[in-house]
């Protein structure tokens, strides 16, 4: 995104924040019943809510010339709340349509920036439900090791990668793979990420949502490849060693990959530590050989 579209995303967010958390005290409590106010705060609201914001970012990216309309930057911002309330009123709640409202009267650089703030305005809603419910570690995990089975399965991979298939298809599939096996959240994040036209690639989308959780968690993550499983005290004086380097706190998501023959392989962000016998092997090869 661009700057004007971050700033965008900002004020969404701050209006997100606003109707997701109770009212603070007796000033808002009594604003709040003296202008009918709807909030969303409970776990199963909070679902709700994001459900409908993904099913906008859905409707938005179907239809261009709505998104278009609704960020067209020519038009004034009260017009553009206006279409809002028109196009979605009678199909959204209350803070879901507040949500929406604000939302299309900011500045976006571009029309499929829009798509993008309503996918993580809900992603985000999504999480929220996840930790209200107590189960944010749990979601954490399970995108991660969702996103294993699929970054291990070429035929799956291809087919929730596949931008022109189809998503009730896709959609599915997944309900096969995930219904009864994984947390509400963890689905309803797969199915939406996963069922958009612009996913990408399956195993970076998983991967994405997958760090916006552990952000949540307030901690940045490590993905360790190892040729053996670790033990709790060696993951335990790793992350500790890690969480000196970089200065936070570092979570762990650890693979086990037998064909690195030994050693640790440590992504964190862009930066990858190889340390594995087979990255050492092969840079001997090539010093022979060169």
């Amino acid at each position: 995104m661009e700057a004007s579209s971050r700033l965008a995303l900002v004020a969404a967010r701050e209006r997100l924040d606003e109707l997701t958390r109770g009212p603070a005290g007796i000033v808002e409590k009594t604003r709040d019943r003296l202008t009918g106010q709807a909030r969303a705060t409970t776990a199963d609201e909070l679902v709700g809510l994001a459900d409908e914001l993904f099913a906008v970012a859905r409707l938005l990216d179907a239809q261009p010339s709505l998104r278009r309309a609704l960020s067209d930057p020519a038009g004034k911002p009260e017009e553009r709340a206006a279409l809002a309330q028109r196009l979605f009123g009678s199909r959204l709640g209350p803070v879901a349509l507040d949500v929406v409202e604000v939302t299309v009267r900011q500045r976006w650089s571009r029309p499929l920036d829009l798509v993008e703030a309503a996918t993580t305005l809900a992603t985000e809603t999504a999480l929220d439900a996840a930790d209200a419910r107590g189960e944010l570690d749990d979601v954490e995990d399970e995108l991660f090791r969702f996103g294993r089975i699929v970054a291990n399965d070429q035929q799956l991979s291809r087919i929730l990668s596949d931008r022109s298939g189809s998503a009730a298809g896709k959609a599915q599939l997944l309900d096969q793979l995930l219904s009864g096996r994984v947390s509400p959240v963890t689905e309803q994040l797969l199915r939406n990420v996963l069922t958009g036209s612009h996913v990408g690639t399956a195993g970076v989308a998983i991967e994405r949502l997958s760090d916006v959780a552990s952000r949540r968690r307030g901690q940045s993550v490590a993905r360790v490849t190892t040729a053996a499983p670790l033990t709790p005290a060696q993951e335990q004086r790793l992350a500790g060693v890690l969480a000196q380097i970089y200065g936070r706190t570092i979570g762990l998501q650890v693979t086990v990959d037998p064909t690195v023959l030994g050693g640790l392989l440590v992504q964190v962000g862009d930066e990858v530590i190889d340390g594995t016998i087979a990255h050492r092997l092969e840079a001997a090869r090539r010093q022979l050989a060169g």
